[in-house]
């Protein structure tokens, strides 16, 4: 009887424990891990196109305040540094207005590679924009806080997904000054030049309301195609592919900041939409975007560097044919 009594004032004790054990562990099980987090990228692209930051043009305030936010936002998610600050500073002379920028900056985080750690893809997008003129303010939505939200986005999404080989994420300064940051990141890379293999680029990716969006550099790089090609064919949006040659109305292999990468023969692919009535126009704001074709276009994009990634072999071997053939 005694035996009896004992253990039930302990089993019951016990009983309890466990079960308040399991509640608990069920209330902390965590959440299914989305590509894209849809309410942070939202929020992302907003602020970046807020009056508050006046345009982001390079120098200002506003691109400072961006700067910090992007800043927060890479050291919030983990990305590795080359050195100790994401902050890359450098000087920049506009081609085209004579004007000097001073201490501008890229900002550049990375992941390293689980197979691969000293092979890389770059994944770029430009977070400056045309700041305020004639008193009006270029919010600069599309162009290019979009592309800026889709590459934090990403890193997001590589920081939880470790690649095989390394990625670095830029999100570059003066690029509406002649493509600044990217031009000086190719003459003063971080890594060395023959270990990048491909660019990303990501510049207007949250302006259409046809559901298609533009993956450009194919034809200079044929290559990529098919791999792009697998990878978007259940893509909720329509990929397209050209506006890489003479064939088409616009040429755009030299439109953005994957150009310069391009000059140094790196493979790249851009991903953007067509020319739209509020491109480079005080309209471009983030009301005027379309927040359901711009999640989607960034979780098609993070799909497509996810499978770059794992065929980046491929894509080395035929680089490296390319730069072999003959000149014609």
């Amino acid at each position: 009887m005694n035996r009896t009594l004992k253990t039930s004032r302990y089993f019951l004790p016990v009983l309890l424990l466990v079960l308040f054990v399991s509640c608990n562990r069920v209330d902390k099980q965590p959440e299914p891990f989305n590509i894209v987090d849809s309410e942070q990228a939202l929020s992302d692209l907003e602020y970046l196109a807020s009056d508050e930051l006046e345009g982001r043009k390079t120098n200002t305030e506003g691109n400072r305040m961006a700067q910090v936010y992007i800043e927060e936002r890479f050291e919030s998610l983990g990305l590795q540094k080359f050195g100790e600050s994401y902050r890359h500073l450098f000087d920049h002379s506009s081609p085209r207005s004579e004007e000097e920028f001073v201490d501008a900056v890229n900002l550049i985080g990375y992941v390293e590679g689980s197979v691969n750690p000293d092979r890389h893809i770059v994944v770029t997008a430009h977070y400056d924009h045309l700041g305020v003129r004639d008193g009006e303010i270029y919010n600069g939505a599309d162009d290019n806080a979009s592309g800026t939200g889709g590459l934090m986005a990403a890193a997001r999404y590589f920081t939880n997904v470790q690649p095989e080989n390394s990625i670095i994420f830029i999100a570059l300064d003066a690029e509406e000054q002649g493509l600044g940051g990217a031009r000086y990141f190719v003459d003063n890379p971080v890594v060395p030049l023959e270990q990048i293999v491909m660019n990303v680029n990501m510049d207007m990716i949250s302006n259409n309301f046809d559901n298609e969006l533009y993956a450009v550099g194919t034809y200079h790089y044929p290559f990529l195609k098919p791999i792009i090609e697998e990878s978007t064919a259940d893509a909720p949006i329509s990929v397209l592919f050209g506006y890489d040659s003479d064939e088409w109305p616009q040429d755009w292999t030299m439109a953005s900041d994957h150009g310069p990468f391009h000059m140094k023969g790196i493979p790249f692919v851009y991903f953007g939409v067509e020319d739209h009535p509020h491109y480079h126009a005080p309209t471009d704001t983030y009301e005027n975007t379309n927040p359901e074709f711009y999640l989607n276009a960034v979780e098609t994009i993070i799909g497509v560097i996810e499978d770059l990634d794992t065929r980046l072999d491929e894509v080395a071997e035929a680089s490296e044919e390319m730069e072999a053939e003959p000149a014609e």
